[in-house]
């Protein structure tokens, strides 16, 4: 599941992985992946951008790893914010299991997929 509020971003991210042979289900904001994974969506991974309006992404990461019926799914930002303290944010207090830094780098971001997809709980 790609979450950012840039239509552009979306389309980039979802061609690259379905490219890759992926499912992709996306969402505009926090709010509306929320709505999706309380009505049953259940990715392998989501791809979270952490500037977005009405939640941004690193209180999403937050609510999505104290549901336990959540918490499982890694979560991967995917953000502008590019410095170490940004990092250790979406690490740390997010709860994130990965954080990628824009602009998209296909072979980077395609690696960073198949390992959280095949070691969830890093």
């Amino acid at each position: 599941m790609v979450v950012d509020d840039s239509e552009e971003i979306r389309f980039i991210v979802r061609r690259i992985l379905e490219e890759a042979g992926y499912s992709v289900s996306e969402a505009a904001d926090g709010e509306e992946c929320l709505q999706m994974l309380y009505q049953g969506e259940k990715p392998d991974l989501i791809l979270l951008d952490v500037m977005m309006p009405k939640m941004d992404g690193w209180g999403l990461s937050r609510k999505i790893k104290q549901d336990p019926s959540l918490q499982h799914i890694p979560i991967c930002m995917l953000t502008a914010k590019t410095s170490t303290m940004d990092a250790l944010m979406s690490l740390e207090s997010a709860r994130a299991n990965w954080h990628l830094n824009k602009p998209i780098n296909r072979k980077q971001l395609l690696d960073t997929v198949r390992w959280l997809i095949e070691n969830p709980s890093q």
